[in-house]
Formats: structure tokens, C-alpha cells, sequence
């Protein structure tokens, strides 16, 4: 049996220009970017992998064998190394493999650039006839969003794009006949759709060319500053509830870091939406209009600077979706909320640096574990950190973690053999972990990649991926 992994935003050298206005040189949109495709094995056998590349609007794969890899081995294929793509490419992939793998993109600006954040999504292992992009922004919050839909349907597809924005009128962007595994961006400040700025959501619909029957689609989407280096990207979701768990919320940490989230309504009605945060402080209920979205911020409410945990986001009417993002201090983050947990989750891309931190040229994963099942005893979750082989470095046992508290790991927890984790002599490097609870357990896990660049850290984060 093959198993196939979808990776959107796979881009080779794309360069977007600001409409209207020259771009910023120090800014992140107007910046090239090159994929980092970061993968693992979480396979019991030894994976054979393909990669099939496909051109933005072609239906023809550029097809690329791989290494084969270990299980729970973790690696990365730089998609400006490979020859067989030309300078400017743009598109998507799809990886095949004998064994189930995940993966994780990373968005590298040039070394020569004031951008250093990198900005990351996950691939995906199916698609959708309906999805939805919790945020989407056209010079709102010094801000361009750049989407990617791709048809994961064996036949072309239609695409249907419904922006509905806070106030105002819906956009609607119609796209027909996308081949099979292709893919269309969408630059909202290049699209003459929008004449004015655009604050949002997006509801996409995929249907089979020429018909009413559904089709398969994904999506991701970065978002990109116009006037300064930050640079962030998040997956596309068909994973809609009436809770979504939020592992990470800041107010003013270390007097800079903030955290926001973008809640979308999925429904047809209106639906009423709360946060509660792990201090007890609730902000809402609120009403959301038929897949509008609003946007909640950690210090609103009750939370006092300083504040770090975790929060709730509770829907009542119907279900929703929701975007965690953490700024300031250099950060740019966003993740996918969570609308449940497992026991069993995989991290492809984590590093840990020592002696390489405050020289910038190696970063550090922070993991952080939010349990939104049951209580959990001391020493019942683990961590356990991989090699490029698959090899266990080391074990990270975690302490007790009540319903609805969140804890951190970090490389640096397993001893000397972590100190330079993810990265080898030879000049190398690959590391990945699994983070693992007793069977039932419901563990929800976001990674933060941070890189120091002179007196300030700049980081991304990135959902950790159940394991099946």
C-alpha cells in the first residue's frame, strides 16, 4: 500500500510585489523564499519515498526518488537543491511512500535577507470538499496573506473562494479545471478582486470539474509583513468542533510576547464563542456572523502581563475553527488549534543548540504539551528525541499534567547527548520526537522554532501531527 503526503506551499524563489507601492526591502512580503520539505518516518518498516512535484496549474509530476528511511528517522530535502526544478518554480508536492510519513515545510528567506523567521506548515494526508483559512488579510495590520489550494482529487477540480471579510460584503473568486495534484495561489494584494484592504476569513469549496460532485482539496497560507520582517504560515482545516484547544497563550511575556487567536464560524448561523484561559479569565460570549471570524487577544479580558499558559475556545450554535498566533519581541508565530488530542504525537522538525545559540546559526525547539483529556500521573507521558537514523537519543519523562494544564520539553531536558540535537560533525542534520501518553490519553502539542539574531529571538510554530 502507498501512502501519499500532501504538501502545499512548495515554492522555489517566488517573489510577490506590493500593488500600488514599491516593497519595503526589509520586508517579509516582496521576499524570496525556498521550501525546506522536513519529513519522518513514523512507520514501523523502512520507508521508500518518491517526491512528485507539480508545477503551479500542471498536472504533470516531476518525480524525484528519495532516500529510503528508517523508522522514526527524520530528514529534509531543500527544494533549491534539486536540479530537476527550475529557478522559480512554484507549486506543490506530493510525497509517496511505502510507510505513513509527516512532514513539516519550512519557508527559508535568503541568507542575504533582514528576514530570519521561517515561516512552517504540515502537509496533509487527505483532502476536503469544504475547508476553511481562520484569517486572511490585504494590507490590514501591515499584512499580505498569500493562499495555495490544491486539488488531492484524481480529476481536475473547480475551486470556489468565499472571503468573507469582518464587515462588508463576501468576495467570491471561482477557479475552474485545476489538474489533478496541481495548485493555485491566490496573492490577495495582487488579485483585482480587492481594491480596498481585506480582513477576513476564507471558506473554500472544491467540487469536480464541470459538476456539482465534491471533490478533494487542501490548503495553507502565509502571511507576510509589509513593513517589517515577520512572516508566518498555517494549514487549512476541514476539523471543525465546538471546542478548540489552544496550547500556548501569552499576555506581555517577558514584557513583549502576546498571543492572538482568529476564531472562524463554519456554520450557516450565527454561533456564540467564549475563551477561557488557563488563569480563569474568560473573554466573551461573542457572536459570530456565518463564516465570519474574530479575533481574540490574550491580554483582553483579565489577564495580567507576565501571563503565560494555555486556553479553551468554546462554541455554542455550532461548530468552529481557530488560528493561534504569539508577536512581538521578534515572534510571528501561528498554529492550527486543536479539536481534541491523542495519545501519540509526532514533532519532524526539533533542534536544540548549546554551544551555537547566541552566534545564530542553530535554533532551539520548544515543545509545548497541553492535556485536554484526563488527568495524567507523574512519568505517564514521555518525549522521546530521534536522530537523523531513527536512533533514541534520549527520554524526556514528564511530570504530572492535570486536565487542561500544559507543560514544556525542550532537547536540552535529555542531557549532554541533546545538547547539540538535530545537528552532527559531518555538517548534517535531522532530529524529530514523538511525544507519547498511556492509551486514551488526549495530548495536543505545538513546537515553537526559535533562532536568535542578535538581541532578538525570531520564531515559528508548527502542530505537532498524530500518529495513527
Amino acid at each position: 500500500m502507498k501512502n501519499k503526503l500532501l504538501c502545499v506551499i512548495v515554492v522555489v524563489m517566488m517573489v510577490a510585489g506590493v500593488i500600488g507601492a514599491s516593497p519595503v526591502k526589509a520586508a517579509a512580503y516582496g521576499t524570496s523564499f525556498t521550501t525546506s520539505i522536513t519529513y519522518q518516518n513514523v512507520g514501523t518498516d523502512t520507508a521508500t519515498i518518491s517526491l512528485e512535484f507539480y508545477a503551479e496549474g500542471s498536472g504533470t509530476p516531476i518525480i524525484i526518488a528519495r532516500p529510503d528511511l528508517e523508522p522514526m528517522a527524520g530528514t529534509s530535502i531543500f527544494v533549491g537543491s534539486l536540479g530537476d526544478l527550475a529557478p522559480g518554480f512554484k507549486g506543490s508536492a506530493v510525497m509517496v511512500s511505502n510507510q505513513p510519513l509527516v512532514a513539516t515545510l519550512v519557508q527559508i528567506p535568503p541568507t542575504t535577507s533582514d528576514v530570519k523567521v521561517r515561516p512552517l506548515s504540515n502537509g496533509f494526508t487527505g483532502g476536503a470538499s469544504y475547508i476553511l483559512i481562520p484569517t486572511a488579510l490585504r494590507s490590514t495590520f501591515n499584512a499580505n496573506t498569500i493562499i495555495s489550494v490544491q486539488n488531492v482529487d484524481s480529476v481536475a477540480a473547480d475551486f470556489r473562494l468565499v472571503f468573507v471579510p469582518v464587515s462588508g460584503s463576501n468576495i467570491v473568486v471561482e477557479v475552474e479545471d485545476v489538474p489533478a495534484y496541481a495548485t493555485k495561489y491566490f496573492d490577495l494584494a495582487q488579485m483585482p478582486e480587492f481594491t480596498a484592504p481585506f480582513n477576513g476569513s476564507v471558506q473554500v469549496f472544491a467540487s469536480k470539474a464541470g459538476t456539482t460532485d465534491p471533490g478533494a482539496a487542501v490548503a495553507s497560507a502565509l502571511e507576510l509583513q509589509t513593513n517589517a520582517n515577520g512572516a508566518s504560515a498555517f494549514e487549512a482545516t476541514n476539523d471543525f468542533a465546538t471546542t478548540v484547544y489552544m496550547p500556548s497563550a501569552l499576555c506581555l511575556f517577558n514584557g513583549v510576547q502576546t498571543s492572538s487567536y482568529a476564531v472562524q464560524n463554519t456554520t450557516e448561523d450565527d454561533v456564540t464563542v467564549s475563551v477561557t484561559y488557563s488563569s480563569g479569565v474568560v473573554d466573551g460570549p461573542h457572536t459570530l456572523a456565518p463564516g465570519a471570524k474574530r479575533s481574540f487577544n490574550a491580554c483582553d479580558g483579565g489577564n495580567a502581563p507576565g501571563y503565560i499558559g494555555s486556553a479553551k475556545i468554546n462554541a455554542s450554535g455550532g461548530e468552529v475553527v481557530a488560528i493561534g498566533k504569539v508577536f512581538g519581541g521578534g515572534l510571528s508565530t501561528a498554529f492550527l488549534g486543536f479539536t481534541g488530542g491523542t495519545s501519540k504525537v509526532a514533532l519532524p522538525y526539533v533542534r536544540w543548540t548549546t554551544d551555537h545559540w547566541y552566534d545564530g546559526t542553530r535554533q532551539r525547539a520548544f515543545i509545548a504539551i497541553q492535556n485536554v483529556g484526563a488527568d495524567l500521573a507523574a512519568g505517564s507521558v514521555t518525549v522521546k528525541y530521534y536522530d537523523k537514523d531513527g536512533v533514541l537519543v534520549g527520554t524526556d519523562t514528564l511530570g504530572a499534567i492535570p486536565a487542561g494544564a500544559k507543560v514544556n520539553s525542550n532537547a536540552g531536558n535529555i542531557g549532554a547527548a541533546g545538547a547539540e540535537f538535530g545537528y552532527y560533525v559531518d555538517g548534517s542534520f535531522g532530529g524529530s520526537a514523538v511525544v507519547e501518553g498511556p492509551a486514551g490519553s488526549a495530548l495536543a502539542v505545538i513546537v515553537r522554532i526559535q533562532t536568535r539574531v542578535g538581541s532578538t529571538d525570531v520564531a515559528e510554530d508548527y502542530s505537532g501531527i498524530a500518529i495513527q
